[in-house]
């Protein structure tokens, strides 16, 4: 951020600086240090007195108070809020006499539909501080009277007019930073899903979400129209009210003298007024960027090397330890810098990358160009079934079941008005015959989630059938897996135990635990099944989960069963099954497991990656880059999860004859080891009612 003059800039390192370097004098400050990772959002008042950012205030919980600097004197920089909240985005008023800001500091709570959990969604809101303690907010009470007013009764010059100046109107007030906090008003707006404020000549922006859809995305299944945009709102300091600007936004930029948005929506940049929304599409102030006049040339070799260059800089300044664990990153980075010159393709580039990182022996160092190999416009639809070459085509072995509660696990061939049976052939797609060598396969070259006629034949009857096959089998097939391993463990254990899969730490895993916990609980036990599982950041949330204890059942009149207290916890043993295949957080929950006293962890030696990355740096031309950052401690194990992995409680070997078998070993002696267990310790089950008081 530079100051109004030009002349000086506001720097945030990544080890926690803020400095100011002064562009004439060459000369670099420090003015701040946040020792808890890096700072965010600089900024100058708009006289260029004071610098104000926002830091976080302790690594693991998302809370930042807000930092004041006044440029004209020595003392060091002083808190505008203590932290207790997510203050971010702060930003001054263009009078200079404010600092707005947005805080996540409403608790208003919605319950889960799921499960019995209150959640704190539309948490943000925008809030304002005056400088001087005795400057009144530009809404609400005052001494003149309440400082809010409609557009109608505003007196103010109207929108475009210029305002005679009567002095220096940008010149900060002396800072009165204690009590500071107390001074904090929300404008008269309702919380929500806020982002990206900042201030223009007209008053206060920011952008405000839409959101319409989870995590996952799956709210919108099947609904065709866009999702409903974001929008910049204008609290106008004119008119004391919020109107929309911008009718759709992904980001946003203000001209140096306030009155102009630049705004990017997907591929379009356009140039707007800051102080209104435009009258139609042909409203002379808005000016559409043509992008197809940007042209530039690369010399591939130089751009590589400049990307080897950058991924060596980035691992250097931000791996975990400083001493690179006592690897000679220079010496590495010299070994293979030669190399550059020898690259024919990006590909080779991503090779190279991956090598370099490799030689620090450390999990999560990973290279992700910008886009898939292939020509993604082409890829083969495909029928989510198991098929067969027949004489007079292909017969249809085994029809996948779809999940209804995942959008991605839909059944092509059991969607409503195919009636596709098993046995039925294929013989014709769009009107061409089915090839007797390749299958359908080359006739749904490019129809991945494009309506498709199939022919079939059923004794000697055909009949035409429109699918839309998929992009991708992996969910659907993921699902009628997990769906094999619950019944196994409910016919195996006949009926004792309750069996959830959880395929990542993060939001799809969090989605398919709640899909089978809550009948999970009704049983006498509980496998947890973590085989696969690829990693996240939701350990924590599953280990709590997993580790409730029941120590009350609730009984009611007209009802035939009791209820757990709390709600779906566990009645008697939880048994976790891993693999080699169960890495990162996915590690960390078969330790954390043991730590608090799970029963057992039944399987294989975990994968062992636990230095974990926030993947915030790409390189120049998009290909993401992650340095490992986060290193995990973990109780009983130490340092040592980190190329070793957590070692089962029970080994059981699952050799590769096994996944050809009816029988899974793994998930056997998970059920056995429950089933022991509850012969010693039998489950929970509920009181008999007491008897009557007698009166």
């Amino acid at each position: 951020a530079s100051d109004p003059d030009g002349e000086r800039v506001a720097v945030i390192s990544h080890d926690g600086r803020i400095s100011v370097v002064d562009t004439a004098k060459g000369t670099v400050s420090h003015v701040g240090h946040s020792p808890e990772g890096e700072a965010r959002s600089p900024n100058f008042s708009p006289d260029g007195r004071y610098l104000l950012w926002s830091q976080p205030i302790e690594s693991s919980i998302n809370l930042h108070q807000l930092m004041i600097f006044d440029t004209r004197s020595a003392s060091d920089a002083v808190a505008l809020t203590s932290g207790t909240f997510h203050d971010h985005d702060p930003a001054f008023t263009r009078d200079g006499k404010h600092v707005v800001f947005l805080s996540e500091r409403t608790f208003d709570p919605e319950y889960d539909p799921h499960e019995f959990a209150l959640s704190f969604a539309g948490s943000t809101r925008p809030w304002l501080i005056p400088i001087s303690a005795t400057e009144p907010p530009p809404f609400g009470p005052s001494a003149e009277g309440w400082r809010i007013s409609s557009p109608e009764k505003d007196e103010g010059p109207e929108d475009g007019e210029e305002k005679e100046s009567d002095g220096d109107e940008t010149a900060s007030p002396d800072l009165d930073a204690e009590g500071a906090e107390d001074r904090a008003v929300p404008f008269p707006v309702p919380s929500g899903e806020y982002r990206r404020l900042t201030t223009c000549q007209a008053g206060v922006l920011w952008i405000e979400e839409n959101r319409e859809a989870g995590a996952l995305g799956t709210r919108r299944a099947g609904v065709k129209d866009e999702p409903k945009p974001d929008t910049i709102q204008l609290w106008s300091l004119q008119k004391r009210a919020v109107e929309t600007v911008v009718d759709k936004v992904n980001d946003y930029s203000v001209s140096g003298d306030g009155r102009n948005l630049v705004v990017r929506f997907k591929e379009s940049i356009t140039i707007t007024p800051a102080d209104r929304k435009p009258k139609d599409d042909k409203d002379p102030a808005v000016v559409e960027v043509d992008l197809s006049r940007l042209r530039f040339e690369v010399e591939p070799r130089v751009e590589w090397a400049q990307m080897f260059d950058e991924n060596a800089r980035l691992m250097r300044d931000h791996f975990w330890r400083e001493d690179m664990d006592g690897v000679d990153w220079d010496g590495v980075v010299e070994r293979w810098r030669p190399l550059v010159e020898t690259l024919c393709s990006h590909d080779d580039l991503v090779d190279l990358l991956w090598e370099t990182v490799a030689e620090l022996n450390t999990s999560h160092a990973y290279v992700i160009p910008t886009e898939p190999p292939g020509d993604q416009k082409r890829r083969l639809g495909l029928l989510g079934a198991d098929l067969s070459s027949e004489a007079d085509g292909w017969r249809i072995d085994r029809i996948l079941p779809g999940e209804s509660s995942d959008p991605a696990a839909r059944s092509p061939l059991r969607a409503a008005g195919v009636d596709a049976h098993e046995s039925d052939l294929i013989v014709a797609v769009d009107g061409t015959p089915v090839d007797p060598e390749f299958g359908p396969a080359p006739l749904l070259i490019g129809a991945a989630d494009k309506p498709v006629e199939l022919m079939l034949r059923r004794d000697g009857e055909e009949r035409r059938v429109v699918v839309l096959p998929l992009d991708d089998e992996e969910v659907l097939r993921y699902q009628d897996w997990v769906r094999s391993r619950r019944e196994y463990v409910s016919e195996r254990s006949e009926g004792r135990l309750g069996y959830v899969h959880i395929p990542d730490m993060m939001s799809t895993g969090w989605a398919q635990l709640h899909r089978d916990w809550r009948h999970a609980t009704q049983r006498e036990g509980v496998v947890v099944d973590v085989r696969y599982n690829r990693g996240g950041h939701t350990s924590q949330l599953v280990l709590a989960r997993l580790a409730k204890r029941l120590v009350g059942w609730t009984v009611a009149r007209h009802y035939e069963s009791a209820g757990a207290y709390p709600i779906s916890s566990p009645r008697g043993p939880v048994v976790l099954v891993a693999n080699e295949y169960s890495g990162s957080d996915g590690d960390i929950i078969n330790a954390a497991g043991q730590a608090v006293g799970l029963d057992a962890v039944v399987g294989r030696r975990t994968w062992g990656g636990v230095v974990g990355i926030d993947g915030r740096f790409s390189l120049v031309d998009g290909t993401s880059v992650t340095q490992p950052r986060y290193a995990f401690w973990l109780e009983g194990k130490d340092w040592g999860v980190e190329n070793y992995g957590v070692e089962p409680d029970i080994e059981v070997i699952h050799t590769p004859a096994d996944f050809f078998s009816d029988d899974d070993p793994q998930l056997d002696r998970a059920m056995e080891e429950a089933l022991s267990i509850l012969e010693r310790e039998p489950a929970l089950t509920p009181p008999s009612m007491p008897e009557p008081k007698v009166r």
